[in-house]
């Protein structure tokens, strides 16, 4: 059996190692445009920062081993072309015409053919896009030249077009290296597809405190230059650059898909059916070229992610051996680092939802990641988005300085079985105070959804509060301790303070006549005051999501 593979990264590799595992004489055959084969991509920010010293360490083993072409064709077989372009795929003949770097062209023949072609760098059309120093950190080459650059010439200034996970992760590294950055995003906040606003505004403020620059809502309408050579950027004004890197998203490469007459999807990625084949049922495609399946809506979604490149790779392998694995679909989970926070998401955003007709609400839970006394415990926001209808999550956000994936990764899993928020907040999870609180912020969270749903609280956000704060005749009412009042306060005669423990004594200060909007630190106190209020006689009261955790000014 001829099995052909066109794309040396994570599907095209992973497909051909599992092919060999359970097909020791196949012919594999992997054609790569690139220089390298098995590069990490995800790791080329950390590169760039000075965290991971040479680019072959994003291509080792965990023993060490690099992972190029004499190490596939030894341990497993496989033939890895490197620098060979895939120029034409002739479906009738069962052949792919192929030209190597030194011009010459062959055929390869195929019984079964794997298309892991990726995605390429959306460019900028705008003028001085090709000038000397704008980048795109998507190639491993990129990244080199980078490197170049600032190891011979005195840079001070960057600015990353684009808000998104690479533009976050690439700022990072450039602070890293002694560069004063610039993130320009087009939108009204960082992460738009990715985050929704209350937890993006967590994002930039901690952005902001590591010095970065953040213009939101800002389109950039040229690269300036000077002989050639980027000096900056116009924003309306100019920012200075002696490098400019644009990471405003990637689409399918599909190029080659296209020219086979191979069906293209919704999206504009290739269209697989559940078994990872396309149209052609000899053709097999996955990675960042295919389209998938949202898990939540049933639609057909992009989502270019080397974690679900890494499990199509499986599947497909599997399948050209003679199985019938299915790949279900995807919730678009993300996790990134930026600076000293961990931000991760997965499901759909709440803006999202609700464009899409749920009956949605939300709930923004703070707290700390372990035993609040346990020393090195720290603090975590988590949002969890719920449908009013049926009790299940739809998707989750979480940013903060403490652990996150695991409380992401928990919520996934109740998403993928079904779980109610009702299941979810008697999970047995495990609890010792260096590892979380005795009730995690996940049982936190749907607790304080059960109570929205059941009517025991009403919430809103930091913005809906700060609206009616500036249009409406309502009262603010803090009741964190006098400590936490002096250190940080909202500047409005609206505002009353009574500390919680004081609330029944003083609860005569409080007008029975007007919206009682209650704030505490983390929530938990504004939740109890509001049923003080309410046991009272009180009509019209709500609370802050999340407290001040959530306000910035």
């Amino acid at each position: 059996m001829d099995i052909v593979v066109i794309g040396g990264g994570a599907t095209g590799l992973k497909a051909a190692a599992r092919v060999r595992r359970r097909d020791e004489e196949a012919n594999i055959t992997v054609v790569e445009a690139g220089k390298y084969a098995s590069m990490a991509r995800c790791g080329l920010p950390y590169f760039v920062g000075g965290l991971v010293h040479e680019l072959d360490n994003l291509r080792e083993t965990t023993y060490g081993a690099v992972r190029d072409e004499k190490y596939f064709k030894k341990l497993l077989n496989i033939d890895v072309l490197t620098l060979t372009r895939a120029e034409e795929i002739d479906r009738k003949r069962k052949i792919v015409k192929i030209k190597r770097a030194d011009g010459c062209k062959d055929e390869l023949n195929y019984d079964y053919l794997v298309l892991s072609t990726g995605a390429k760098p959306v460019k900028l059309n705008i003028p001085g896009i090709d000038a000397e120093g704008v980048f795109n950190l998507f190639d491993p080459e990129d990244a080199e030249k980078i490197i170049e650059k600032w190891e011979n010439e005195d840079l001070e200034n960057a600015v990353i077009i684009g808000g998104g996970l690479i533009g976050l992760e690439s700022a990072e590294a450039l602070v890293n290296i002694g560069l004063r950055v610039t993130i320009v995003e087009l939108m009204e906040h960082i992460a738009p597809t990715l985050l929704d606003k209350d937890i993006a505004m967590l994002v930039e403020n901690h952005l902001k405190e590591k010095g970065v620059n953040l213009l939101t809502s800002t389109r950039v309408t040229k690269i300036l230059t000077k002989n050639g050579i980027v000096s900056g950027v116009d924003v309306g004004k100019e920012i200075p650059a002696d490098i400019v890197i644009t990471a405003v998203g990637v689409r399918p490469n599909v190029d080659l898909a296209v020219k086979a007459g191979l069906e293209i999807g919704e999206t504009g990625a290739i269209k697989v059916n559940e078994y990872l084949q396309t149209s052609d049922k000899y053709i097999y495609a996955g990675g960042d070229c295919v389209e998938n399946v949202d898990l939540i809506t049933g639609k057909k979604v992009f989502v270019p992610l080397g974690s679900i490149a890494n499990k199509h790779g499986r599947v497909i392998g599997n399948n050209i051996t003679g199985s019938k694995d299915r790949f279900p679909g995807v919730l678009n989970t993300t996790i990134f680092k930026v600076f000293d926070f961990t931000v991760a998401r997965t499901g759909l955003t709440e803006k999202r939802a609700r464009e899409l007709g749920y009956n949605a609400y939300s709930v923004a839970t703070p707290g700390p990641d372990r035993a609040h006394y346990y020393p090195g415990a720290k603090y975590i926001r988590l949002k969890v988005i719920v449908d009013r209808d049926t009790g299940k999550i739809l998707g989750a956000q979480g940013a903060g300085l403490g652990v996150i994936d695991k409380r992401i990764d928990v919520l996934i899993t109740a998403i993928h079985a079904g779980f109610t928020i009702d299941q979810i907040s008697n999970l047995d999870l495990a609890y010792a105070p260096p590892y979380s609180a005795a009730l995690d912020v996940v049982i936190t969270a749907a607790n304080t959804a059960r109570n929205k749903r059941d009517g025991l609280v009403e919430g809103i956000t930091v913005s809906e509060a700060k609206e009616k704060l500036e249009k409406e005749d309502v009262v603010i009412l803090d009741v964190r301790a006098e400590n936490e009042f002096k250190q940080k306060r909202i500047e409005s005669d609206k505002v009353i303070h009574i500390p919680i423990l004081e609330l029944r004594d003083r609860i005569n200060e409080i007008p029975r006549d007007k919206e009682i909007i209650i704030i505490c630190q983390l929530g938990l106190r504004s939740y109890i005051a509001s049923r003080i209020l309410k046991g009272n006689g009180f009509k019209n009261v709500k609370i802050i999501d999340g407290g001040f955790a959530f306000w910035f000014d």
